[in-house]
C-alpha cells in the first residue's frame, strides 16, 4: 500500500479496524505515531529540524456530563508542537473523546486540563488546549488563505502519482516574497486510503516559484498515502530541497472526519496561524 505498510507502529493501531464505542473516560484509547516514521526517510532528525510549527486540531464533537449529569458541549482547539515526539492518530482521538460522553467532570476547567494532560502524554511533547462555548462562534466569518490561488491555470494534467521531480528547476525567477494557496490538495488516509481534503497555503520568500510546476506538485497527491501532518512536512521538505527558499511556510486545513479537522503548518520563520474554518471545514 505504501512505504510505511510493514511498519510495526501502524499495525498496532485500531484505525481501520472494527472498533468497539465506549462512553466513559479511558486515556488508554488514545493511540501514538512516532514523527520519525516519516521524518527519517526525509533526512529530518530531533536535533536538525529545519522548522518548527504545530497540528491544530478542532474538536467539533465534545461532550461530557456536569456534576450534577446535565450534558455539556464545547468546540476545543488542540495545538500539538511539530517538535513532540508522536502525532496522534485521529480515530484513536475520536474514540477518546467519545469516551468523555457519559463521564461527569467537577467544571469546565477540569476537562481542559484532563485533556492537556492526556494529550500530551500520547504525543510526548507540548500541547495546548482551549475549549470555547458555542456562543463564541456565533459571529464568526468563514475564513479564507489571504494569497494568489494557483487552481485555475489553463493546463492539461493527466498525472496523479506522487513526483518531487515536478519541483526540479520551479524556483529559477527573481527573488519575490508571495502566498501562493491551492484548494486541490487531495491525499489518502495511510490505513484506510480513505480521501483527505484540503486547503494548502505556501508563503515564501525566495526565487519566484512556477506556478504551474507547483501545482502539477500538488495534484500528484491524489493517490498518495500518508497521514495530513506528514503530507504537509514532505511539501515542506520538497520545497526548501529543491527550491530552496530563504523563508518558508506550509500551512494546511483539511476538512473534517469523525468530528475533528486537522491543520498542521511548519515554518522557518515567525508565523501564527489563522484558526478559523474554512468554507469547507
Amino acid at each position: 500500500m505504501s512505504l510505511y505498510q510493514d511498519n510495526h507502529a501502524l499495525s498496532q493501531l485500531t484505525l481501520g479496524k472494527p472498533t468497539p464505542y465506549r462512553d466513559n473516560y479511558d486515556p488508554t484509547l488514545l493511540q501514538a505515531v512516532p514523527r520519525s516514521m516519516n521524518r527519517e526517510p526525509l533526512g529530518l532528525f530531533p536535533d536538525n529540524l529545519p522548522f518548527h510549527g504545530a497540528d491544530i486540531w478542532t474538536m467539533y464533537e465534545l461532550s461530557w456530563l456536569n456534576a450534577r449529569g446535565v450534558p455539556q458541549v464545547a468546540i476545543g482547539h488542540v495545538s500539538l508542537d511539530a517538535a513532540s515526539e508522536n502525532l496522534i492518530e485521529s480515530k484513536s482521538f475520536k474514540l477518546y473523546l467519545n469516551s468523555f460522553n457519559q463521564t461527569r467532570f467537577a467544571d469546565w476547567e477540569t476537562v481542559q486540563k484532563t485533556l492537556q494532560q492526556d494529550l500530551s502524554a500520547c504525543a510526548n511533547g507540548n500541547i495546548e488546549v482551549v475549549l470555547h462555548p458555542l456562543h463564541d462562534f456565533s459571529q464568526q466569518p468563514i475564513g479564507e488563505f489571504a494569497g494568489k490561488c494557483i487552481d485555475n491555470q489553463d493546463i492539461d494534467i493527466d498525472d496523479y502519482q506522487f513526483n518531487r521531480d515536478y519541483l526540479n528547476n520551479a524556483a529559477t525567477g527573481p527573488v519575490v516574497e508571495e502566498t501562493l494557496i491551492s484548494h486541490l490538495l487531495k491525499s489518502n488516509c495511510l490505513i484506510t486510503n480513505q480521501p483527505d481534503w484540503g486547503s494548502v497555503m505556501i508563503r515564501y520568500q525566495g526565487s519566484k516559484i512556477d506556478q504551474e510546476k507547483l501545482l502539477r506538485y500538488l495534484v500528484s497527491f491524489r493517490h498518495h498515502n500518508e497521514f495530513h501532518e506528514q503530507c504537509v512536512e514532505r511539501i515542506f521538505n520538497d520545497l526548501m530541497t529543491l527550491c530552496a527558499p530563504e523563508k518558508l511556510t506550509v500551512y494546511a486545513r483539511y476538512t473534517r472526519r469523525g468530528g475533528l479537522d486537522i491543520n498542521p503548518w511548519r515554518s522557518n520563520e515567525a508565523f501564527i496561524p489563522t484558526t478559523g474554518r474554512l468554507a469547507r471545514q
